[in-house]
C-alpha cells in the first residue's frame, strides 16, 4: 500500500515554513491523540501518521531529501514502520510539541510562564494520616482537630520562591522547558536541566522565609468532621489539605485512615452489631427479662423465654450500625451465655441435688439425655 504525500498529511504546501508545519502538526496531534480517543484505532493510525511526517520535514535535512527522492529516500532504513511506536527515532517531532500540547493529559498542572510558554509549579505531596475512634464515635460520628506536619504556601512571597512580589525568570540553559537534549551516539538523551532543576524558571531574588521553594514546613490545625457509619479501615480524602506545592503548585490531597478501637461489650460485624450477654441458669430455666445496652445510649428490654438455651440469639432491629451516609441501621444481636453456677454453699448444692433426684432428666435436659442414649447405642453396636 502506497504512502500518502507528507504534505497533503498535515495539510500544508511544499514552501511552508517551519512555524506553519509546527501549527498544522499541533492540530493534527491534539485532534487524533490516543488519550483523547481511546480504543479508536483509526485515530491512532492518523496520529502516527501526522508525527511521522512532522518527524520528516521539520528536519531540513530530511525534508530535502524528501523533496527529492520522496518516500524513497529513506527505504530500507528500518525508520519510520518498523515498529518504533509514535513516530520513530525516539518519538522524533511528537517530543518537541509534547508539553505545549499535552499538558493536560499529565496533570494539567502548566499554564502561562517565560521562554517556552510554561510554569513549572509543582503539585504537592499527599499525605497520609491514622485516626482512632470509638465504636460509638464510629456510631454517632464525630468531629475532631488534628495537627498536620506539612509543608505550607510561604505567605511572605505567597508561595511563588520569589522575594518582594518579583517574578521567576526564564531559564538560559533550558528556554523555559525544563529540560535539555544532550546527543550520544546515535541516540539523544534528555534530562532535567540541571540549572533550574527541571522548573523552567530561576528565581535571581529568593524569598528569605522559603530560599526559593515556594513553601515552608510548619504544623497545621485541621478541624475534620468524622461521617457516622464509618468501619475500620475506611479512608477519607480532604482535598486540597495535603502538602502545598512549589512555587504556587497545586496542593495534595490528605487521605485520613480510620480505626476503630476494640469495645468491651459489642463487636461489629458490618452494619451488625454483636453483644453477648451471660444470664443465669434459673433466669434461663424459669424465663424473665433483661435490659441490655444499645450504642444509641438507650437500653433495650428483651424477654427470656423458659427453658432458653445457651447460645440462643435475639434480634434487636435497627439497633445496630448506621450505613455510611445512609439513612438505614444494621441490626443488633444479642447472644446468651447461661452461667453455670459456681462457689455454691451447702444449702445450694442440696437444693440442687433435690431437683436432680425429684424429675426425669429425659424431660428437664432432653439435650444430653438424647445424647448419652445415643453414646450408649454406640458403644453396644460396637461390642456385638
Amino acid at each position: 500500500m502506497s504512502k500518502r504525500d507528507y504534505y497533503e498529511i498535515l495539510g500544508v504546501d511544499r514552501s511552508a515554513d517551519e512555524a506553519a508545519l509546527k501549527t498544522a502538526y499541533r492540530k493534527l496531534a491534539m485532534k487524533f491523540h490516543p488519550d483523547r480517543n481511546p480504543d479508536d484505532a483509526e485515530a491512532e493510525a492518523k496520529f502516527k501518521e501526522a508525527n511521522e511526517a512532522y518527524d520528516i520535514l521539520k528536519d531540513s535535512e530530511k525534508r530535502r531529501q524528501y523533496d527529492q527522492f520522496g518516500h524513497a529516500a529513506f527505504d530500507g532504513t528500518g525508520g519510520y514502520n518498523q515498529g518504533q511506536g509514535f513516530g520513530g527515532q525516539g518519538f522524533g517531532g511528537f517530543s518537541d510539541v509534547f508539553e505545549d500540547i499535552f499538558g493536560e493529559f499529565m496533570g494539567g498542572r502548566r499554564g502561562g510562564g517565560g521562554g517556552g510558554g510554561r510554569d513549572r509549579a509543582q503539585a504537592g505531596a499527599d499525605l497520609r494520616m491514622d485516626l482512632e475512634i470509638s465504636l460509638e464515635e464510629a456510631f454517632s460520628g464525630t468531629s475532631t482537630d488534628l495537627n498536620v506536619p506539612s509543608m505550607t504556601s510561604c505567605e511572605p512571597c505567597s508561595g511563588t520562591g520569589a522575594k518582594d512580589g518579583a517574578q521567576p525568570s526564564t531559564c538560559g540553559t533550558c528556554h523555559g522547558r525544563g529540560r535539555v537534549r544532550a546527543q550520544q551516539g546515535l541516540f539523544a538523551v534528555e534530562r532535567a536541566c540541571p540549572t533550574c532543576q527541571g522548573m523552567g524558571q530561576i528565581i535571581k531574588d529568593p524569598c528569605d522565609a522559603c530560599h526559593g521553594q515556594g513553601r515552608v514546613r510548619k504544623n497545621r490545625s485541621l478541624n475534620v468532621d468524622i461521617p457516622a457509619g464509618v468501619d475500620d479501615g475506611t479512608r477519607l480524602r480532604l482535598s486540597g489539605n495535603g502538602e502545598a506545592g512549589m512555587r504556587g503548585g497545586r496542593a495534595g490531597d490528605l487521605y485520613l485512615f480510620i480505626h476503630i478501637t476494640p469495645h468491651p461489650i459489642f463487636e461489629r460485624e458490618g452494619a451488625h452489631v454483636q453483644c453477648r450477654v451471660p444470664i443465669s441458669m434459673t433466669t434461663a430455666a424459669l424465663g424473665g427479662q433483661i435490659e441490655v445496652p444499645t450504642l444509641g445510649g438507650k437500653r433495650a428490654r428483651i424477654t427470656i423465654p423458659e427453658g432458653t438455651q445457651h447460645g440462643r440469639q435475639f434480634r434487636l432491629r435497627g439497633k445496630g450500625m448506621p450505613t455510611l451516609r445512609g439513612r438505614q441501621h444494621g441490626d443488633m444481636y444479642v447472644r446468651v451465655a447461661v452461667e453455670t453456677p459456681v462457689n455454691l454453699n451447702s444449702q445450694q448444692i442440696d437444693l440442687l441435688k433435690q431437683f436432680e433426684e425429684a424429675g426425669d432428666s429425659a424431660d428437664t435436659s432432653p439435650e444430653s439425655s438424647g445424647f448419652f442414649s445415643r453414646v450408649k447405642d454406640f458403644w453396644e453396636d460396637l461390642t456385638d
